[in-house]
């Protein structure tokens, strides 16, 4: 099994760190401001960079889900089966959600380049 590397501090140093930290913070807070550090001058940091993929891969995340979670709403009402899931399903999806929020706000505030569990894996930025 392939192990993943991950580092806790970027090759940028603790500077890089401390000059992107509210960049990589907000983004996870508002995942649709992902870019935001692609477009100043954050965009040559690798922790900013780092953490604008996480947040990319938490807006798809929020995306993805809601369309599945929909999808199945309609269907279990259109069937008048499993009705009394469908709380439950929205109450999962936002719950993963803030998890992976408070995840990625946590690993940014500490400067450390953590990937998101499950979603994270995923490198779309580079």
């Amino acid at each position: 099994m392939e192990e993943q590397k991950q580092s806790t501090v970027p090759q940028g140093g603790q500077s890089d760190v401390e000059q992107n930290k509210p960049l990589a913070i907000i983004g996870y807070i508002i995942s649709i401001l992902f870019f935001v550090p692609l477009v100043t001058d954050a965009k040559n940091s690798k922790f900013a960079k780092f953490h604008a993929n996480q947040q990319l891969d938490l807006l798809l995340f929020w995306i993805a889900s809601w369309i599945i979670a929909s999808i199945l709403s309609v269907i279990f009402i259109m069937t008048l089966i499993l009705i009394p899931l469908i709380p439950i399903l929205w109450l999962i999806y936002w719950i993963a959600g803030l998890v992976f929020i408070i995840l990625g706000v946590v690993s940014a505030a500490k400067g450390e380049m953590k990937r998101l569990p499950i979603i994270g894996k995923y490198e779309l930025i580079k």
